[in-house]
């Protein structure tokens, strides 16, 4: 075998390695994901790239302890309702066997066990805009959604501008409110933000705000 091929062998060695890294990390561990669409402004805008985590809510053996579906987590998930946006991108609001409503503008919250409801305090992730003023078609009468046990609803911070729970991703004809575990790919990890490549900055050519990269600052949880 001569040095020619030696190095051929080697370099064919080497990208197949670096092919199977990237296979397995995708799969298994994270996935790079493009935001398109306004429904989480002002937490994560149109374009911005961002990191999901696929392996921390994933049934692992029991000597590997993963995380649970928590309310406040940001979350990518495959609804199965269109083939042009096979991934939305929301919050979860109320967890399996919780009751919610809405009425007024605002989200109310009964948990497993609890007679009465409690207002859900959302001003750290909604914007000045949405706080407040969340409804189901513009109506303010009351809206009541028993979360089946394994399942999760969730909305957008945009509220005024999301297809989520509320109107189950796009017809109540085709599918149910609330998302199911296996419809989960995973939780927002890191925001790389958007790079504008013709300004050479990361303000955003639309809404010139600055879309810098948040990594591990950003709202992808909170704990109520």
């Amino acid at each position: 075998m001569n040095d020619f091929t030696g190095e051929a062998l080697d370099f064919l060695k080497d990208i197949i390695i670096i092919l199977v890294i990237v296979l397995v990390m995708r799969t298994f561990l994270i996935m790079p994901f493009k935001i398109n669409g306004q429904s989480m402004y002002e937490t994560y805008y149109d374009r911005e790239f961002i990191i999901v985590d696929r392996f921390s809510y994933r049934d692992l053996p029991v000597f590997w302890k993963t995380q649970e579906v928590e309310r406040g987590d940001v979350i990518v998930f495959a609804p199965g309702v269109s083939d042009e946006r096979k991934y939305f991108i929301k919050r979860v609001i109320a967890l399996p066997g919780e009751t919610l409503k809405i009425e007024w503008w605002n989200v109310y919250i009964k948990a497993i066990g609890e007679e009465d409801f409690t207002i859900l305090n959302e001003d750290v992730y909604l914007s000045d805009e949405n706080n407040g003023d969340t409804t189901v078609k513009n109506d303010t009468s009351a809206y009541v959604y028993e979360v089946p046990e394994n399942r999760y609803f969730v909305m957008g911070d945009n509220r005024n501008h999301s297809t989520d729970s509320r109107n189950c991703f796009q017809s109540c004809s085709v599918r149910t409110n609330y998302v199911k575990p296996d419809e989960i790919i995973g939780k927002v990890l890191v925001d790389l933000g958007y790079f504008n490549f013709r300004n050479f900055t990361f303000t955003h050519p639309e809404l010139d705000i600055s879309t810098k990269p948040k990594f591990f600052s950003g709202l992808a949880e909170y704990d109520y």
